[in-house]
């Protein structure tokens, strides 16, 4: 049921009041005097707020502004003695719900009430289905790294030249691609995504460029690539490290002349596309050892933005956290919880190899877990203790047959590796120095899944 502040100088109506909402189910707090009301807010979410104008310390008017700072969605219904039209003029420029005379009319209050509830459900129901369809979300984070990286899009989303973003798995590479077009030239274009390691290298070609029918076995029709898809806006090109030399000579050629050639065909197709490509990979070094065109790294590297990982910004942890507590509290309908100081400072002592993404999903997993606040223990309990490690003695007592040993060894060692490279079989193979098939036969035995 909906938790409910009254906010009021008059006991004898707090007293009345009470009486009617818990009737009705609600649950009720009380606030004596408009700072009590301001610290009470602060620490805890309140469904919808009856307040006062005229009350000590602080009156109502100042309440209201000051908590529409921090709690915009929640309802305020203001009550007054003295009501006039100019003080419900204000009250509603300032954010209130509604305005109500003293002394209120019992089922107008109700109504009031349900209808600002009800209102507060659909302003959060909407913002979940906006971040769950809408292009982008809010590069959050206050540190040096992330000012820069917000100052660089600006200056250079507006203009043409080419992007290359690079960084780790996780820190955001493809929110920095969104907002380069969200705030381009292009916006009311396409953007268009492809994510160049989650293809085989025989099928990337066509992915890009279309194929005609009859170009191969399963050409059954012509198909349009994305350099077509995104005609006119922005193709943005995933891990762009890992794609065939094969593949890159046609983007390269796609770069220079705005023109490709759809597999199995002969025909130029003009394209007018800007690309934005990210990678994980340090591409000078991946040029040295013959893996990456040299030519294709200047053309694709006009503009170079490095994200961070989320080690290298700590202090961006608690603006992360607080939001990712309260969008999942939103998702699961479920009221906010507050984190505690030695909680956000036992989640930046973390070491973060996920970036963003494991900080996603610590937070998920500690609003799921945890009671009406985040602790510092529940921290420990749910996430640090988890991420400890066996002591040998302990890991070697759990097996009897070196077999049984050797599997499960086996399977930590590969899931550790999949994880760190963001499931990316072809380059966790690579690096494990195995046929990628026989990665994928592991895969299978040891039932390894992707963690969503």
């Amino acid at each position: 049921m909906a938790n409910i502040l009254i906010a009021d100088d008059e006991k004898a109506i707090r007293k009345t009041l009470r009486e009617i909402l818990e009737f009705e189910g609600y649950n009720v707090s009380e606030a004596e005097d408009g700072a009590k009301a301001l610290s009470m807010i602060h620490e805890n979410d309140y469904d919808l707020v009856l307040c006062d104008i005229k009350m000590p310390k602080v009156d109502g008017m100042e309440v209201l502004t000051r908590a529409m700072v921090d709690s915009p969605d929640t309802p305020f219904i203001m009550i007054s003695g003295h009501g006039t039209v100019e003080n419900a003029v204000e009250a509603t420029k300032k954010g209130a719900f509604d305005f109500i005379s003293k002394p209120p009319d019992l089922n107008r209050l109700l109504i009031t009430i349900r209808n600002g509830l009800d209102k507060a459900n659909l302003m959060i129901e909407t913002k979940v289905l906006k971040r769950k369809v809408g292009k982008t979300r809010e590069i959050i984070g206050d540190s040096p790294a992330i000012k820069k990286i917000k100052d660089t899009i600006d200056r250079v989303a507006p203009s043409e030249a080419r992007v290359l973003i690079t960084g780790d798995n996780g820190t955001g590479k493809e929110l920095v691609s969104r907002w380069i077009h969200e705030k381009s030239n292009r916006s009311n274009a396409t953007l268009v995504e492809v994510n160049c390691a989650a293809m085989p290298g025989e099928l990337i070609e066509s992915e890009l460029f279309g194929h005609e029918k009859g170009a191969f076995t399963s050409a059954i029709k012509t198909r349009i690539g994305k350099f077509e898809q995104a005609h006119g806006g922005t193709l943005f090109l995933d891990e762009i490290g890992d794609m065939s030399l094969a593949a890159q000579a046609k983007v390269l050629r796609a770069l220079q002349e705005g023109k490709i050639t759809r597999v199995g065909g002969d025909k130029d197709i003009s394209v007018d596309v800007r690309v934005v490509a990210a990678t994980n990979k340090d591409l000078l070094s991946e040029v040295e050892a013959g893996r990456f065109r040299l030519d294709l790294y200047h053309r694709l590297g006009v503009i170079i933005i490095h994200v961070p990982s989320l080690n290298e910004r700590r202090d961006d942890v608690p603006l992360l956290a607080e939001r990712f507590a309260k969008e999942i509290c939103e998702d699961y309908g479920i009221p906010k919880k507050m984190l505690t100081p030695k909680a956000m400072e036992e989640l930046k002592l973390m070491n973060w190899t996920g970036n963003i993404r494991e900080l996603h999903n610590v937070m998920e997993r500690l609003v799921i877990l945890s009671g009406s606040k985040i602790t510092e223990d529940e921290v420990r309990t749910y996430v640090t203790n988890t991420q400890a490690k066996d002591t040998p003695t302990d890991l070697f007592e759990n097996f009897d047959k070196f077999q049984d040993f050797k599997e499960h060894i086996e399977k930590l060692f590969i899931e550790h590796k999949l994880k760190k490279f963001g499931w990316n079989v072809s380059k966790t193979a690579e690096v494990l120095d195995i046929q990628r098939s026989h990665l994928y036969n592991k895969i299978e035995k040891y039932d390894l899944k992707r963690a969503n």
